[in-house]
């Protein structure tokens, strides 16, 4: 429980037991060269992962560098079908879409039989308008605070909830997200909340639950400390 104010209210963000974190300002990460989707160019798979590692970083002071050895990267990416090794086998189309492993585990892995798609093109030709469609980006977003040490949020809106509809687009932090990985490894010295949403404060406002009130209370304290 955390209090502020008097006021008594739930964190929703969770973490992986122990709470292990990266000891480290900078993650190496590449893409595995044979497991890797057919109908995606490496160029649209790689900006969507730049997007993704973007919003991590603008908040944490974590940076994130694409290297193309695979195999001594910390963060290694792929895309697998089935068993697939791990111990946590794919199971097909929608159920589960991705898993990431904890710090300083690196391994992030995407279901290959899912129907991904980038830049929200859900109206596109061919597959990327079936109905089972998935946003890459979503998914990516989400599994990146896997890999930083972040465990689910029963906050429906945030990026770290555990499921994702299909067809859907979800990849803009919020301040629960933001809140729990600040607890792991502080603030980026520019972080600042205007930087994390295009809403006016009114509008900010109307939109927050208590709890979402307390947390952007919290992310001020933490932004504007010396």
């Amino acid at each position: 429980m955390i209090t502020n104010s008097g006021i008594r209210t739930t964190a929703h963000y969770t973490y992986f037991g122990g709470k292990p974190k990266w000891n480290q300002d900078r993650l190496t990460y590449a893409f595995s060269k044979t497991h890797k989707l057919d109908y995606l160019t490496s160029d649209e798979v790689r900006t969507v992962f730049q997007r993704a590692f973007t919003k991590w970083s603008n908040v944490i002071p974590v940076s994130f560098e694409e290297v193309e050895d695979y195999a001594t990267a910390d963060l290694k990416i792929g895309f697998f079908a089935g068993d697939h090794g791990d111990g946590q086998p794919f199971d097909g189309v929608l159920g589960t879409l991705a898993h990431a492993f904890a710090p300083e585990n690196g391994r992030l892995h995407f279901d290959a039989a899912e129907i991904w798609v980038v830049d929200d093109d859900f109206k596109g030709k061919g597959s990327s308008k079936s109905n089972v469609a998935v946003d890459l980006e979503s998914v990516v977003t989400h599994e990146i605070g896997h890999l930083l040490g972040l465990g689910h949020s029963s906050e429906e809106s945030a990026v770290m909830y555990p499921s994702l509809r299909p067809r859907t687009k979800k990849v803009d932090l919020t301040v629960d997200d933001v809140a729990g990985v600040l607890k792991l490894y502080g603030p980026n010295p520019k972080l600042t909340l205007s930087s994390l949403t295009d809403l006016t404060p009114v509008e900010i406002v109307k939109k927050m639950t208590k709890y979402q009130r307390w947390a952007r209370s919290y992310l001020d304290q933490l932004c504007n400390q010396d």
